[in-house]
């Protein structure tokens, strides 16, 4: 009787292992990826909450660490290979690491270029006004190259125009407080920025048309996930799942706002929730728009010609940085 009272104790017990044991073996089977990213308020940071949140890493076989950076250290650390991924790749910044010799790929596009001028002074009405004025952006960002390249297509020699050079969570204060002429702003930091402060103008980049005029075409892919060649070349299924992680994450976010708000704005109050999550809607600002690289080499292509006639780019990458193979 002893041993049959015991024999259940025993069977929970083995029962146990096993289940701890089936447990370790989906923990060994997740691959460990770590990806750097811009600190937040930044597009490249926008999906990563929401990825961990909802699991999608996980429900893709994979285990994904985000490393937030400020875009100088964000460029270092990954043209150096420190980090064989980036989350917040964006084309020309990418371009010109191709260009230096840094063997990278861009894998997918998840945002489309948007960026604008905002101003409380009565004196800047135009981009030409910026002249012999001071404005603050993120030099090293691709957004603000970008918004270089609308300027002088527009006739302003940026050349006359004083820059403050700061991180992007640095924009905000810098509008909000007017310590400068002007500042340089994209999503989602003009969002928030607009919610705290409404009076502040924006001057319009003449973005649609100036773009028709030079690429033909209305899709200006912008940002997305890059990685170096080597670890690209090596993983094309680690490369597969991770388009799909980020994939379902733009899909979850573009289907329900109100609940993203709170992963894209942490801290945000409901007034800025309530901003985001229109933002969200409306994706006019946001542009979110994903696709695979090899689906949009043109594109990508007149998005480093853009590079180049700003002098950003000192010669055109090679189309080995633009990732070939299929993904679905």
């Amino acid at each position: 009787m002893t041993h049959l009272k015991k024999l259940p104790v025993a069977a929970l017990a083995a029962g146990a292992l096993l289940a701890l044991s089936a447990a370790d073996v989906r923990a060994q089977a997740l691959e460990k990826l770590t990806i750097v990213i811009f600190t937040p308020p930044s597009l490249g940071a926008l999906l990563p909450p929401v990825i961990k949140a909802q699991k999608l890493d996980e429900k893709n076989g994979l285990d994904i660490t985000f490393a937030e950076r400020p875009p100088d250290a964000y460029a270092a650390q990954f043209n150096s290979g420190e980090f064989k991924i980036g989350g917040s790749a964006s084309l020309t910044t990418l371009g010109l690491a191709d260009v230096r010799g840094v063997k990278v790929k861009y894998l997918f596009n998840i945002f489309d270029y948007w960026g604008t001028i905002v101003t409380s002074r009565d004196n800047v009405k135009s981009l030409k006004d910026l002249e012999g004025k001071e404005l603050a952006g993120a030099r090293s960002t691709t957004n603000y190259q970008m918004y270089e390249f609308f300027a002088k297509r527009q006739g302003v020699d940026i050349s006359k125009i004083k820059v403050v050079n700061t991180a992007p969570p640095g924009l905000i204060s810098y509008a909000i407080a007017d310590r400068a002429d002007a500042v340089q702003i994209w999503e989602p930091a003009y969002t928030l920025m607009i919610t705290k402060k409404s009076s502040i103008r924006t001057i319009d980049l003449g973005i649609a048309k100036t773009w028709k005029e030079f690429a033909g075409g209305s899709d200006i892919p912008y940002l997305g996930v890059g990685a170096h060649s080597d670890w690209a070349d090596a993983n094309p299924g680690a490369v597969q799942k991770l388009y799909t992680a980020y994939k379902q994450a733009a899909e979850w976010v573009a289907k329900n706002p109100d609940e993203a708000a709170p992963l894209l704005a942490k801290g945000a109050t409901p007034e800025e929730l309530k901003a985001v999550a229109a933002m969200i809607r409306s994706n006019q600002r946001l542009g979110m728009q994903f696709k695979a690289a090899n689906v949009i080499k043109k594109e990508i292509e007149a998005v480093y010609k853009a590079g180049m006639e700003i002098n950003y780019l000192p010669s055109m990458p090679s189309g080995a940085s633009i990732y070939d193979k299929p993904l679905k």
